[in-house]
């Protein structure tokens, strides 16, 4: 699953004209001009379109474009390729906010470089179509009451797998990792860089250690945070998040009680729990305003357990909904809810490998999850259950490790609900040498965007130096958000 708004925000900065003309000798396979306005890039953004081909093994035949962007100089003597995660999310805002959050001895060393993916944003985008009339309103609940329930949800997977396929057909098989990868060498080539030098969040890592091993021989300092499993596949990978972000939950109903003369939700995690399950039950009956029902207040959850920045938006919003005021938790629906149908990400995820077909399997395995993770088993489901009529076949994955796979850094949260932390460690074994900067907590995203400099300070010494650390660094939690 994936929130709404992606985890790095935008930072608006200098204009656009200061990113300055490009040496012909530096870049010559780029034009970089002031972005079009619709891409609503951060001032102090420049960008640039390549083409690449839709099938790399015609690398001749077609080709799409793919939209770029970059903050800093244009003389800095280095490129830094970033990419905010998803997949399918854009990254045309990412590189003003990672530059501007670099100290001056590393932000004037590198030009920092987004792109949106192939089948994202303004890279050749999967469109679905309008897919508003395949959702009723409100949805409903996650896990079905009956079999009647679950129908109706699996009807809804299917129909939006059909209006993917009826609206991008063409382009579904090759909207996979292993060609973004190939699009990476593309631009690193383009960028007149020797070595890809790439920072990657979320499923960036996943993108940037399928690139390290196709590409070894070009990988430069890489730096992956929030780190994918590398040894599961896509469909395993969502029922070892269930777990992690009921744990996570769990913590957030905890950070509740601790404030309950603020919230008045209870004066334990376990209660607070109880007062969020019958609220559930009530929105299910009832739904706020007519919109908000028992799936929207389960997504809002989800959505929430990316950062805890965001638990207090949420637990404001419910205590106010007990107290008879729906109007913070409609709000907090727009601000935090999931999109119903992300053609991008499902384009990535359902193509990266094999899914089951048959509906059972699904049900099996999503009922036996929810004994441990219960508020999340179903969600999770129903949020790749297009995956089970995708109109692409699944590719061949790449082995990550496969070959001479030069180590990387990687950061990690130790309770991280959407990359579990145990994809780290099997990263780190996967890619020898590799170092790992493990830090308290569970926000998602850690380098830059925690003001920890027990996180910051060796990954920053690493991308000026290109010199790992000698040991893992273990480092304490940031503090947790007050109540607002």
């Amino acid at each position: 699953m994936r929130a709404r708004a992606t985890v790095l925000a935008v930072v608006a900065g200098m204009a656009a004209a200061g990113l300055a003309v490009t040496p012909a000798a530096a870049a010559p396979d780029l034009e970089w001009s002031e972005c079009a306005p619709e891409l609503n890039a951060p001032r102090g953004t420049g960008c640039a379109t390549i083409d690449v081909p839709l099938d790399y093994e015609d690398s001749s035949g077609e080709q799409i474009t793919l939209t770029l962007s970059a903050a800093g100089s244009l003389d800095a003597p280095e490129a830094l390729v970033v990419n905010p995660g998803g997949p399918g999310e854009s990254g045309i805002g990412t590189p003003k906010q990672i530059w501007s959050s670099l100290p001056p001895e590393v932000s004037s060393q590198y030009l920092v470089v987004g792109f949106d993916p192939r089948g994202v944003g303004a890279s050749s985008p999967v469109d679905c179509g309008d897919t508003s009339g395949i959702f009723p309103t409100p949805l409903p609940p996650h896990e079905p009451a009956d079999a009647d329930q679950e129908q109706q949800r699996v009807d809804i997977a299917r129909q939006a797998a059909e209006a993917c396929a009826e609206n991008s057909g063409d382009l579904l098989p090759h909207i996979t990792t292993a060609n973004a990868a190939r699009d990476l060498d593309r631009i690193r080539s383009a960028l007149a860089q020797d070595k890809l030098d790439y920072l990657g969040y979320s499923y960036g890592t996943k993108l940037g250690a399928t690139y390290a091993t196709l590409f070894p021989d070009t990988t430069g300092r890489m730096v992956l945070d929030s780190v994918v499993d590398p040894t599961v596949s896509v469909y395993e990978s969502g029922f070892q998040q269930n777990n992690a972000m009921q744990k996570r939950a769990e913590q957030f109903f905890d950070w509740i009680a601790e404030r309950d003369d603020q919230y008045h939700l209870g004066v334990t995690g376990s209660r607070v729990q109880r007062a969020w399950d019958e609220m559930a039950d009530k929105l299910e009956a009832q739904p706020a305003e007519g919109k908000v029902g028992s799936a929207a207040l389960g997504e809002m959850l989800a959505s929430t357990m990316y950062s805890d920045t965001s638990w207090p938006t949420l637990a404001g919003a419910v205590s106010k909904y007990r107290d008879g005021d729906a109007s913070g938790l409609v709000s907090a629906t727009e601000e935090l809810g999931l999109d119903t149908v992300n053609g991008s990400q499902l384009a990535y995820n359902c193509v990266d490998g094999v899914w089951p077909t048959e509906w059972q399997t699904w049900h099996d395995d999503t009922a036996r999850s929810a004994g441990t993770a219960p508020l999340f088993a179903w969600l999770n489901t129903w949020y790749s259950a297009s995956c089970a009529f995708w109109g692409a076949p699944p590719q061949e994955r790449v082995e990550i490790g496969e070959g001479d796979v030069p180590p990387v850094m990687l950061v990690q949260a130790q309770d991280d609900p959407a990359t579990p932390a145990i994809g780290a460690h099997r990263m780190q074994e996967t890619l020898p040498g590799s170092r790992l900067v493990l830090a308290e907590g569970g926000n998602h995203g850690q380098f830059l965007f925690e003001t920890n400099d027990c996180i910051d300070t060796p990954v920053l010494e690493y991308l000026r130096t290109g010199e790992l650390p000698s040991a893992d660094v273990d480092c304490p939690v940031a503090p947790a958000p007050g109540a607002n």
